[in-house]
């Protein structure tokens, strides 16, 4: 099923749902505790469907998790190609690095920080935005499950003191994610210098097996690499960032630091 067709059966299949169970838009809609306006987008396929509407409708329409299980299939199946063997490593591996030297790792967004990065792409369709992001959200169900990866992230300072209103909310992410025992944060100071990190974005999954999958992006695309040679490269690149950045303590002190000048007067 090319990806297309997989959302706009999943659209057709909630019409049918809806209609067998004699509730209009404006009823479903009520029940749902969304608009018939949103209602009608999603099922004439203006407004993507994400999860949270998904795991509704599975409720309202008490369909047995169809909708969710249905979403998710087509959402890794509209992924590329090349991204796939990443999403695969991801969601397998017993360890997970990631940096970036501007943005808050995608596995640690919130949701309107997540929406507001995908949307500084002026090309990309608001359609093609929402799947985008409905995607991101699902990727962080891992960091939740039943035996989770373990995820070290490393984080610029200078990504946190960005004056903006949807970044009260992803402080307070971050420490709630900061006191689970599988997430370790480790900020690099403002005044750390230059170091191999700001060369770019770099993420590596090790599986149980101890083999490890890297994936690095730029302006243009994404990279995934499991050569030997690859790998090693990427590794001493961590090391680098690793190494510049603050301990777990001192970097969760520095983040506390930064919500609260961030804080309303």
């Amino acid at each position: 099923m090319e990806h297309e067709d997989a959302f706009a059966f999943i659209r057709d299949q909630l019409r049918r749902q809806r209609a067998l169970r004699g509730q209009s838009q404006d009823e479903f809609g009520k029940r749902t505790n969304y608009s018939a306006s949103t209602v009608s987008a999603v099922e004439t396929g203006t407004r993507a469907i994400d999860m949270p509407y998904a795991t509704r409708a599975d409720e309202i329409l008490e369909t047995g998790g169809l909708f969710v299980s249905l979403l998710k299939a087509a959402q890794r199946d509209a992924e590329p190609t090349w991204f796939k063997r990443w999403l695969d490593a991801e969601r397998t591996a017993t360890q997970l690095r990631c940096y970036h030297p501007s943005l808050i790792p995608g596995l640690l967004q919130t949701e309107n920080y997540a929406r507001a990065v995908l949307r500084l792409e002026p090309t990309r369709p608001e359609a093609a935005l929402g799947k985008l992001l409905a995607s991101r959200l699902e990727r962080q169900e891992i960091l939740t499950r039943d035996q989770p990866p373990l995820l070290i992230a490393v984080l610029e300072e200078s990504a946190l003191r960005v004056r903006d209103a949807i970044m009260a909310e992803q402080y307070r992410h971050l420490l709630r994610m900061a006191e689970l025992p599988h997430v370790q944060l480790h900020l690099i100071p403002a005044d750390a210098g230059l170091h191999v990190g700001l060369n770019g974005q770099l993420s590596l999954a090790r599986s149980a097996d101890g083999n490890w999958v890297g994936n690095i992006e730029n302006q243009l695309t994404d990279f995934v690499a499991d050569d030997e040679e690859s790998i090693a490269t990427l590794l001493t690149r961590w090391e680098g960032v690793r190494g510049v950045a603050l301990p777990e303590s001192l970097s969760l002190a520095l983040l506390k630091e930064v919500e609260s000048q961030h804080a309303p007067q």
